[in-house]
């Protein structure tokens, strides 16, 4: 409501304007637009439980899910984000955790140009839970620009003006009188700073929210600026959870079994409790640590306890691939139009099968955790994309109410899906609970590979029919794989239970090109003996590989150019137009040739993932058995780029990191034990791995910002096997790409 008085000030870190509730049913004026969301209560109310079981309804979820925008839907109370100082310079208090992309850097530019503020006034730092600007979601999903495009500039315009009408009152002039430029008000002569305003403001008036600027007034938004966090980054500061510290504070080490499905049977602690530094060894049910001075000592002296496990069974890699097959568990049609079934019934099917092994999110910082806990609260510092599901698991943990635990987010050091998972919360909370001291539990690099969670194997078969001029009248798609979102705390049992099929797990596997007359996708569902869940894009990287690495074998089987073959099953609509702009321009920037050239080839391949399509150029050669990558032409259409110096590091490095999984990474199972446990076994592509070039091109076809962080990982596996089926006549059919290779030329 206009002129609604609120009481405090965007002075001080943490204060709410107001009762500091979501401005939502608050009648406070700021809009939003409104998205249905698929929660267990929404779900069973659109379709009812009896209807779920029916394909045609499945089908329906999943359509909407591969095509749905997740926004922000945390508290938009701009005395929750904004926090003006003396001396003008203003906290932006995000909800949204920083992982590396420049996150921070893209919302200072959006506040900065909302604000009419120089953008060096604005500092970005992660918001705690106890200042009431909490996130229910989650940082993941390449959402934290798109998703808070539209609040965080009716946000920043809101407090602009809540500034003005101020800044006026204590001029004592009409706000149509104030010009405002970088945080300094003027009328009649006289002139206010915004740090001296907010200093002498009593109650605030809060406005509608303002209509946000055009794009072509804006400063800084869709210009490359410096990142925010740079200086902190090139001069150590401490920023990531591994710098954390408290006064007085001790370090855990946990044992932890390395068979998968092992149990304790038994401890005997008496070796480690008169070791050095030695505060305490803690036997609480399953959790076993040994509490210390050092994490060195804490380590020592947990490798000195006497623990036994026990495990019903060693499991093999051989049984893990025997398990994830199509055929074997749940299958759920996801995608379907015509009728694929009857025409890939009769002969001349062209049928192909594909895999992708374990892979781990391997990123640089472990998990690690530090808590604080007395009688009455408790606070944690840590690495996390879920700081409201965390701030919930250690609650539950401790007893307390979920008001009287803060969770203190810090930089990541690689997030990647890897803390969607936060146990090491309630480890942390649960010992310095025990021990009356603030406690941090680090996991050892073997630990953070063993108690991973883990991309999951795949398999894929992939079945088409060609016509006689060589276009594709049917293809399908079948996909198994281990979950991705079932299990995991993000998405409530009842919802995944209803919508049975695995969101993440498909992710990528519908048929992008839907003007073949004929097309479907499958899922199935395994559940496998060991943890498997997000992993950078989920599940885009396994599924592009197989149906581009497929749509290349179709090319070729019917005589047509790939690039050509797949512009000519583009449907006609807005998604379909923006594929066919990002094909079009990486052909013609990367001057595309089906043939080879001193040795070097090209590969194609392009794919959509969250409204974002991307297409990828990969030139490749092939030196003895060993695979290089010279150049990769990447063309992104993420809409508007609101830093796109940001959106080009984000493409090169999704770029590599696809590289990397396609070429080397992969994970195994040996008499139960998860391997390899570090860097170096566990191959990872390296500085002499990458291309040389990495050449960016990016389309805006959409009104708003879209995805970045993800969908890039999508074509580079795909690229790369097409590049060296035409240098070698090799299709590579499983990843990695680098072993594969290798056992077909031995």
């Amino acid at each position: 409501m206009s002129g609604e008085p609120v009481t405090g000030a965007p002075g001080t870190a943490g204060e709410p304007m107001g009762d500091g509730g979501p401005a939502e049913g608050r009648g406070r004026g700021i809009t939003r637009r409104r998205f249905l969301v698929f929660s267990a209560a929404g779900v069973g109310l659109l379709f009812g439980a009896g209807y779920l079981s029916r394909s045609t309804w499945r089908r329906y979820i999943a359509a909407a899910v591969n095509t749905a925008e997740l926004p922000y839907s945390g508290p938009t109370e701009p005395g929750l984000w904004f926090e003006v100082l003396p001396d003008d310079s203003i906290v932006l208090h995000s909800a949204k955790v920083e992982m590396g992309q420049g996150t921070f850097t893209g919302l200072a530019q959006i506040a900065a140009d909302e604000l009419e503020v120089d953008i060096g006034r604005i500092r970005v730092v992660h918001a705690a839970t106890a200042s009431g600007n909490v996130d229910p979601f989650a940082t993941g999903g390449s959402t934290s620009i798109s998703g808070l495009w539209d609040s965080l500039r009716e946000m920043a315009a809101t407090l602009r003006e809540m500034i003005r009408i101020e800044g006026a009152r204590q001029l004592g002039v009409d706000p149509g009188e104030v010009a405002m430029a970088d945080a300094v008000l003027t009328a009649g002569g006289r002139s206010l700073r915004w740090g001296e305003i907010v200093s002498a403001a009593g109650e605030w008036e809060v406005p509608d929210a303002p209509e946000p600027k055009a794009l072509g007034e804006y400063r800084y938004v869709r210009r490359p600026v410096p990142r925010v966090d740079l200086e902190e980054k090139v001069f150590g500061a401490p920023i990531f959870g591994m710098d954390a510290e408290l006064p007085g504070m001790l370090h855990a080490a946990i044992a932890r079994p390395d068979r998968i499905g092992a149990r304790l049977v038994s401890v005997n602690a008496d070796a480690a409790r008169g070791m050095p530094g030695v505060v305490q060894v803690v036997e609480e049910g399953e959790l076993v640590a040994v509490v210390a001075e050092s994490f060195t000592q804490a380590e020592r002296a947990r490798d000195a306890l006497r623990v036994e496990w026990a495990a019903d069974r060693s499991w093999q890699t051989e049984e893990i691939r025997a398990m994830v097959r199509v055929g074997e568990g749940t299958p759920f049609s996801i995608q379907r139009e015509g009728d694929p079934e009857d025409v890939l019934g009769g002969g001349g099917v062209i049928e192909a099968e594909y895999e992708s092994p374990i892979g781990a999110h391997a990123q640089i910082e472990p998990a690690v955790a530090l808590a604080d806990v007395r009688a009455e609260s408790a606070t944690v510092i840590l690495s996390t994309q879920v700081v409201e599901l965390t701030r919930k698991e250690v609650a539950r943990v401790l007893g307390m109410k979920k008001e009287q635990v803060d969770i203190r987010p810090t930089f990541l050091g690689g997030g990647f899906g890897r803390r969607l998972h936060t146990p090491i919360a309630m480890d942390a909370a649960r010992l310095s609970r025990t021990v009356g001291r603030p406690v941090k539990v680090t996991h050892s690099r073997k630990a953070e590979f063993q108690r991973d969670t883990f991309r999951p194997p795949t398999h894929h078969l992939l079945r088409a029919r060609l016509t006689d001029a060589g276009g594709i009248e049917a293809i399908e798609h079948h996909v198994s794989s281990g979950d991705v979102m079932h299990g995991s705390p993000l998405v409530p049992a009842p919802a995944a239970a209803l919508i049975g099929h695995d969101f993440g797990a498909w992710r990528g596997g519908m048929i992008q090109y839907r003007a073949i007359p004929h097309h479907e996708a499958v899922s199935w569902r395994v559940k496998l003996p060991f943890a498997t869940s997000w992993w950078r894009s989920l599940g885009l990287l396994a599924n592009t590989f197989a149906i581009e690495s497929f749509i290349d074998e179709l090319s070729i089987a019917g005589g047509v150019d790939p690039v050509e073959l797949r512009l000519a099953h583009i449907a006609d609509d807005e998604a379909g137009r923006r594929l066919r702009a990002v094909i079009e321009a990486a052909a013609s920037r990367a001057e595309w040739t089906n043939e080879v050239r001193d040795g070097i080839a090209m590969g194609f391949a392009a794919s959509t993932d969250a409204n974002t399509p991307c297409a990828q150029v990969a030139e490749v050669s092939v030196e003895g058995d060993q695979i290089r990558v010279h150049k990769v032409t990447c063309v992104i259409d993420p809409g508007i780029a609101v830093n796109p110096d940001q959106v080009r590091a984000q493409c090169e490095g999704s770029v590599v990191m696809g590289l990397s999984a396609a070429l080397f990474e992969e994970m195994t199972v040996r008499d139960g034990v998860l391997g390899p446990t570090i860097y170096g076994p566990y191959r990872m592509a390296t500085m002499r791995d990458a291309p040389r070039e990495i050449d960016v091109d990016i389309l805006e076809n959409a009104e708003a910002p879209g995805a970045v962080g993800e969908p890039p990982l999508g074509p580079i596996g795909a690229a790369i096997g097409n590049a060296v089926a035409r240098l070698t006549g090799i299709r590579l059919r499983s990843m990695p790409l680098q072993a594969a290779l290798q056992r077909a030329m031995a």
